[in-house]
């Protein structure tokens, strides 16, 4: 231990030092060939290495080449900077490096604050047990997919923990045109396939048309196909888009379909100002995702699924027979037990750790700092005369395209595909490109607390700029 006395500052003074910098230094840079190489194919040392050495090769070749969603001046995909507290409490989960599967130790217990503290600030009815941390939004799709699997088939006299997937017939689940892949590949792991996966169209401003969910629920009924659930989005990662999340409650509720939200970027969004009524239903939902590595910035990895009612997923996962568990409001069992994992790392440190540094007001404040820089990227958009909005700027994220005078019409694909590469390589802003209604788009992500509107200045020049160096 004495060597990790000595190396534990160093390490600490790194880590400091290199979020303290990298406002100064590009967004990202193209890694070396030597690094390249040293990081790809090193051997495996023969004999062990000091820590300090360790440390070293971290600052030479690791620190050089970051993702760069730690620079104000990341617009790239939904990837925050992390926070300080999450920074600062990372060592110490790892020090303890509990498995938190369950049993009465700090870890367990901390996950039943943070998971109720994530309920409470996007208001959703919280239940004790009735939630978990996850890797991220893909697995807490899973789990909740499964959950609602697990309902549906019981309700037709089957135990698919059993029976598997045979002996029934196809059940039919509803997402939107713009919803999150995940969705799609939580279908095909969980055995249902993507034959009776309808995609539900948008509307003008890309949310989940609630008539043409309607229109495909009558059909497979007409069919003989089972409608079994309905995944809406609180915030998609292509325009920020919130479905009518009341309407989609209200139909699901009438055909007794699950209601699943997709809010892993997004549902962090009720806090805007002025948005609660654009939420409205979400707590009608029976089962939610959503990424505190997203918005709030808690280092990754760090996801949680929500239920209105902890009995589903226990019923789903659980290998404790029935006749044993105790569900008393005091003896909720393992989180092994709601979900897929048995051996579950110290997530909740970092998310509680977070959430005590912010605060709610914190929360509140950086959901509208960072939105109201939307809003303000996309009124810089329609002011300017070489660039489109494509769609309304509701939560972080702005969809748009870069027009320049002169260009032919149908040269706009090929210039926007090439302008996100282009603008990455330069270094001074990153941004990543989309395709919305089949058209090449531009897509930046506003999730840095000190990213300013100089910052989105910059963003837009640096796309002319591009765009010049691609015409040339």
């Amino acid at each position: 231990m004495s060597e990790l006395r000595e190396a534990g500052p160093a390490a600490a003074d790194l880590a400091a030092g290199h979020l303290s910098s990298v406002a100064a230094g590009p967004v990202w840079r193209p890694v070396a060939d030597a690094d390249r190489s040293w990081l790809t194919g090193q051997p495996l040392p023969a004999a062990g290495r000091p820590l300090a050495e360790l440390l070293e090769d971290v600052r030479e070749r690791v620190l050089p080449y970051p993702m760069g969603n730690g620079h104000p001046r990341f617009f790239g995909w939904v990837n925050s900077p992390p926070s300080p507290a999450g920074v600062l409490v990372a060592p110490l989960a790892a020090a303890l490096n509990p498995s938190c599967a369950g049993g009465e130790h700090a870890g367990v217990l901390l996950e039943r604050t943070a998971v109720r503290w994530l309920a409470e600030l996007v208001g959703f009815p919280h239940r004790p047990g009735a939630g978990l941390l996850t890797s991220g939004a893909s697995m807490a799709t899973v789990i909740a997919l499964a959950t609602a699997r697990q309902r549906a088939l019981r309700a037709q006299g089957h135990d698919v923990r059993e029976t598997g997937l045979y002996g029934h017939g196809p059940l039919a689940l509803y997402l939107s045109a713009e919803g999150h892949s995940c969705l799609r590949k939580a279908a095909e792991l969980l055995g249902l396939g993507t034959r009776h996966l309808r995609t539900v169209p948008v509307d003008a401003a890309f949310r989940m048309d609630t008539g043409a969910l309607r229109r495909l629920i009558a059909a497979d009924l007409a069919a003989g196909v089972r409608p079994f659930l309905v995944a809406a989005s609180a915030g998609t990662v292509n325009t920020g888009a919130v479905d009518p999340l009341a309407e989609i409650a209200g139909i699901a509720a009438e055909h007794g379909l699950w209601f699943h939200v997709d809010g892993a970027y997004g549902a962090l969004g009720v806090l805007g100002e002025g948005a609660g009524p654009r939420y409205a239903g979400l707590e009608r939902a029976d089962s939610l995702a959503l990424d505190p590595h997203k918005w709030l910035g808690v280092p990754v990895d760090a996801g949680c699924v929500l239920f209105r009612d902890p009995a589903g997923p226990r019923d789903a996962f659980s290998l404790v027979p029935p006749y044993l568990r105790d569900d008393a409001a005091d003896a909720l069992g393992w989180f092994s037990e709601y979900g897929p994992e048995q051996t579950r790392p110290f997530r909740a440190l970092r998310v509680w750790a977070t959430l005590s540094h912010l605060g709610r007001e914190g929360v509140t404040r950086l959901v509208r700092h960072t939105s109201r820089l939307a809003r303000t990227l996309a009124g810089m958009v329609e002011d300017a005369g070489d660039f489109e909005l494509l769609a309304p700027a509701v939560t972080s994220v702005v969809a748009f395209r870069h027009l320049p005078a002169g260009r032919a019409p149908g040269a706009a694909d090929a210039l926007n595909e090439a302008i996100p590469a282009a603008v990455q390589r330069r270094g001074r802003a990153f941004l990543t490109g989309t395709r919305l209604s089949g058209t090449a788009a531009l897509r930046a992500c506003v999730l840095h607390p000190e990213t300013t509107e100089a910052d989105l200045g910059v963003l837009l020049d640096e796309i002319r700029a591009a765009a010049r160096e691609f015409g040339a």
